[in-house]
């Protein structure tokens, strides 16, 4: 982490200069006028994005929800590879990682073919395979999630706060093409001070992170369509005394006759989550309806674990659902007539737009990743570095990679709920069930797709094509850059490439050099720093706003083939040693060499033409957007002009 840069600040660097100035708000406050930003509702997906907005002093952001307080008790707690990464580039992933419980192996059952009322392991595996990620599958509260993004928002420039006890009553869209503030939004406090007052905030963008019941959603008519499984399940948090021996792994428990189970470990060593088969619901029937009770949820989940019990001392939380896929058909308010013609201004995200089954742990994770996505096209926009264009990328990557989770989720759920098939001793058929170990290959053979790294966006202005993917087969165009560790040049750090990728907006442009001396006045890596530098057609100084840093729009970084001893960092282009800040200090952090003391050379790791080197493009949203020749300058240029605003 860098900080100092504008001068020496003892205490806390984690907390923001601005910050200081901003103060606390009280709760009573009423709501501005007008916003850029307004968020409605305070569940992941909408602190994801108040956290990457609030990185951004010059945007006006508020974030309303219609409880009186944050939340204490959270319903979801798998926290995916990706979604580790993520937490990276907000830098609360180590905290992450301390409190939560690492899910490392997960165990399969089935009914024992000799007595078959009996349970028996038949399987167990890695929960994510080796190398996917360089952060493990994690469980830890929600609860606590809102409280890091809290405290990162309370800490930024802006020192944003929600406003709690805030329904949401209604919105109307200007469309007229002059209007600033087109989105008026009423809302209703409900705490006891301001009982039905009506407060009216006019906003440029709204986004509706509202949940399944979306108030945001109905607003700008879109529905969610798709189908239930009508399957009773029930969940709960327990402290509890059992002999079943994988009590502290995640367990997927397939009884002959009495349901089925999953077993999640949490944090702490001793809790524990339970999902529990209950009742098939008939034809359009509720799972409310059954006024099912926590004691049935334990006694069947005392069913399906025999013949080892299950002595439950305390449920801190427990809930029955019922399973369901379904999604909206955009998540935005754009007609599909006017689809990439009308600037979208209404947005909706996580359980707004999609909703499934907890069983693959995508929910809290999937919605985050929504925000996250749509955060720095909103701020780029704003801050007038893309054109408004850029927005329609949002619905169209999005809904699509959730039409993928929905019909994944739909098939994982189905296979889950199946009653296992069995021997004819049993005197059950195999076509009446799923075969346990079919189960177990489909869990191990969508491993990437549960650990949050399957996302792939297709090629649109953001995401280029394939041409020069032959360079580095390793980083995908359209899914995550998959990070790998290297040792930083200046002070032989070893340190992980893609942790460069925060969440500030920022492109990283990673230049990997090829064979030769990297630093002669011919090579890939000297030519294309002097045309960022240089060149009228260079990115970095055609979409870099006077008076700021070089890097503030495009974080370029060089990764070489030697040794980190036998390069000479005075002889760096400038670009990879830049002045920045008040003082002009130098930024030693550009310039980083394989590891090759380890057996870890991100050449080889991630498939990276040695010979020829590349540039890997590296969205703000940690998505590869591009692989070109580092000698390609003019398509460098080109690929951003598409959508980038030359500076004022």
């Amino acid at each position: 982490m860098q900080f100092h840069l504008d001068g020496y600040k003892p205490g806390d660097p984690f907390v923001s200069d601005a910050s200081s100035h901003v103060g606390q708000r009280a709760q009573d406050e009423a709501l501005p006028g007008h916003v850029d930003v307004l968020i409605v509702g305070c569940g992941p997906a909408g602190l994801t994005l108040a956290a990457q907005l609030s990185a951004f002093p010059d945007i006006t952001t508020r974030i309303v929800e219609q409880k009186n307080g944050p939340l204490r008790l959270g319903q979801a707690d798998g926290i995916a590879c990706r979604t580790m990464e993520m937490f990276e580039a907000f830098n609360f992933n180590e905290r992450v990682l301390k409190e939560a419980c690492w899910i490392n192996e997960v165990t399969f059952w089935k009914p024992d073919e000799k007595r078959p009322e009996n349970i028996r392991r038949h399987g167990r595996v890695r929960d994510v395979e080796d190398g996917l990620s360089e952060f493990p599958h994690v469980v830890l509260n929600q609860a606590r999630v809102h409280d890091f993004y809290l405290e990162l928002m309370r800490n930024s420039p802006n020192g944003l706060e929600p406003d709690y006890s805030r329904r949401l009553l209604d919105l109307k869209i200007d469309q007229s093409d002059d209007a600033d503030y087109p989105v008026t939004v009423r809302l209703l406090r409900t705490d006891a001070q301001h009982e039905n007052a009506v407060e009216i905030v006019k906003a440029r963008y709204v986004v509706g992170c509202d949940g399944a019941h979306s108030a945001v959603r109905k607003a700008i008519g879109r529905k969610q369509a798709g189908d239930s499984a009508n399957q009773a399940w029930g969940v709960m948090d327990v402290l509890a005394v059992t002999d079943f021996p994988d009590i502290r792994l995640k367990a997927v428990i397939h009884s002959a006759k009495d349901g089925n189970a999953l077993i999640i470990p949490r944090e702490g060593g001793y809790l524990v989550r339970i999902y529990v088969e209950l009742d098939k619901l008939n034809a359009n029937e509720r799972v409310s309806s059954r006024n099912i009770t926590c004691e049935q949820v334990i006694a069947a989940a005392q069913r399906i674990l025999h013949p080892y019990t299950l002595d439950v001392k305390q449920v801190p939380w427990w809930s029955v659902y019922e399973i369901g896929q379904r999604i909206c058909d955009r998540f935005d308010d754009v007609p599909e007539q006017a689809a990439g013609v009308r600037t979208p201004r209404v947005f909706i995200a996580g359980d707004a737009c999609h909703t499934h089954s907890p069983k693959a742990g995508q929910g809290m994770n999937f919605s985050m990743q929504d925000s996250f996505n749509l955060g720095w096209k909103l701020a780029s926009v704003l801050r007038r570095q893309c054109a408004p264009a850029l927005l329609h990328t949002y619905s169209a990557e999005r809904q699509r990679v959730s039409q993928e989770l929905i019909d994944f989720d739909r098939e994982f759920a189905r296979m889950f709920s199946d009653r296992p098939a069995l021997d004819a001793d049993t005197n059950m058929n195999h076509a009446d069930g799923i075969d346990p170990k079919a189960f177990q290959a489909y869990f191990v053979r969508h491993g990437r797709f549960t650990a949050g790294v399957g996302t792939h966006y297709r090629a649109s202005v953001i995401c280029g094509e394939s041409d020069y993917q032959r360079l580095a087969t390793g980083f995908t165009i359209g899914m995550r850059f998959h990070s790998a560790p290297v040792i930083r040049l200046a002070d032989a750090m070893r340190v992980h490439l893609g942790h460069a990728g925060k969440a500030d907006g920022r492109w990283r442009l990673y230049a990997f050099a090829g064979a030769g001396d990297p630093l002669s006045a011919t090579s890939g890596i000297r030519l294309l720093c002097d045309f960022l530098v240089r060149s009228p057609d260079s990115p970095v100084r055609r979409f870099t706003p006077a008076g700021l840093d070089i890097d503030s729009v495009f974080d370029v970084r060089a990764i070489f083939q030697q040794g980190h001893r036998t390069l000479a960092l005075e002889k760096l282009p400038e670009l990879l040693l830049p002045s920045k800040g008040r003082y002009g200090l130098r930024d030693y952090e550009k310039a980083f060499c394989a590891d090759l003391d380890n057996g870890e050379d991100i050449f080889e790791l991630r498939g990276i033409d040695r010979a020829e080197g590349c540039m890997v493009l590296v969205r703000p949203d940690q998505y590869v957007a591009h692989v070109l020749p580092l000698r390609a300058h003019q398509a460098l240029s080109d690929f951003f002009s598409a959508f980038m605003l030359p500076r004022s």
